[in-house]
């Protein structure tokens, strides 16, 4: 909204108060509230429609609508935005391993899991397992919902990097944090 219509509408709605035999005070209120209210209305109600739709725990919309292939080019566009190398390993024979990030000595083993449940620890399994045949020094387990107690501790006890739908959104930051300190 223009300041010129701003400064108008309040004028309007100011005179308008007064000459409905309002008080003083209540005349000058809207006539500051009234653009106030115009110029950010649509972005209030546009807020508010977003935050109907957002997601719920655990429930990424970005993620919600994808296959699993889909999900790894996801994280593989993620990793690359880090400046990392990205290899996607051939959907057989992978040895567990979906995405390679980064170079030797330090590659990344990644197994991506797009799941509607809790991830169990046959996916940390997998990667573990798998990161010493495509040559890499640690392992990641990312998915778009939550990992199973069981999967938490075998991945304690390796090493493996867990990333559930919660942490999603800092992937990228943990990709690059991974990066610089190893």
């Amino acid at each position: 909204m223009r300041i010129t219509t701003a400064a108008l509408t309040g004028l309007l709605a100011g005179a308008a108060t007064a000459i409905s035999g309002a008080s003083p005070t209540l005349s000058v209120a809207a006539a500051v509230l009234t653009p106030l209210t115009l110029a950010i209305g649509p972005r209030l109600t546009a807020g508010i429609a977003t935050g109907l739709r957002t997601p719920g725990r655990g429930e990424r919309s970005v993620t919600a609508q994808m296959t699993g292939t889909e999900f790894e080019d996801h994280v593989a566009h993620i990793a690359r935005s880090c400046g990392a190398p990205v290899i996607m390993t051939p959907l057989s024979g992978d040895w567990g391993v979906d995405l390679i990030i980064g170079r030797r000595p330090n590659r990344i083993a990644v197994q991506c899991k797009r799941y509607s449940r809790p991830v169990g620890p046959g996916a940390v399994q997998e990667v573990v397992a798998g990161a010493p045949m495509q040559d890499c020094a640690h392992t990641m387990v990312v998915t778009n919902t939550a990992f199973t107690p069981a999967a938490r501790k075998l991945a304690e006890r390796h090493g493996t990097i867990l990333v559930g739908g919660d942490e999603l959104p800092q992937l990228r930051r943990i990709i690059t944090g991974l990066r610089t300190n190893r």
